[in-house]
């Protein structure tokens, strides 16, 4: 598989240690809290199993399923929940948990609506940040690497489902997905 990565952006150690970071972070400002954790399927599955396993507190979790890319290396700006929770959010404090933000439509939207769902607060970790791809402003409060505009793969990102059991975050090779 590897023959499809142009360049690896960040290591399977620097994902460890980053990841270990946000939960000793998220562990110190949640301590009394009820937290629930909140999975975007399925690009944050693995970022969000070795997040939690770092956080010192009780915890819960669940998940969403939504989707603006389907089968696309580009976004739709059209997000549709494909899974919603299973558990209400209200009065509870939500992170919710994206492998990666670009356009921040997804996150704004998801964002937004947790909120209405009443929500004690709502606040987001996301492994990567593509900050020039950004089209509307999210509040980022958990960040684990700023990455440059390439179409990336691995620790649960994929291009057409492939690749996301890849341990390092790498930048694939545009004759793969043009």
């Amino acid at each position: 598989m590897e023959d499809f990565i142009k360049e690896v952006l960040v290591t399977e150690d620097q994902i460890k240690k980053r990841v270990g970071e946000l939960g000793k972070e998220i562990t110190g400002e949640y301590k009394g809290k009820n937290l629930v954790l909140i999975g975007i399927l399925k690009g944050a599955v693995i970022f969000m199993s070795d997040l939690v396993r770092s956080i010192d507190l009780p915890i819960s979790m669940d998940f969403m399923a939504v989707s603006s890319y389907g089968n696309s290396s580009k976004s739709s700006g059209v997000v549709k929940i494909n899974k919603d929770l299973d558990c209400s959010v209200e009065g509870k404090d939500i992170i919710i948990v994206e492998d990666i933000i670009d356009t921040g439509l997804t996150l704004k939207y998801l964002y937004e609506n947790l909120k209405k769902r009443g929500a004690e607060s709502v606040e987001i970790c996301t492994l990567l940040d593509k900050p020039e791809r950004r089209k509307v402003d999210v509040p980022v409060k958990y960040r684990g690497f700023v990455i440059p505009d390439e179409f990336v793969v691995g620790y649960g990102l994929d291009y057409s489902e492939n690749y996301r059991n890849l341990s390092f975050v790498g930048a694939l090779k545009k004759e793969v997905y043009s």
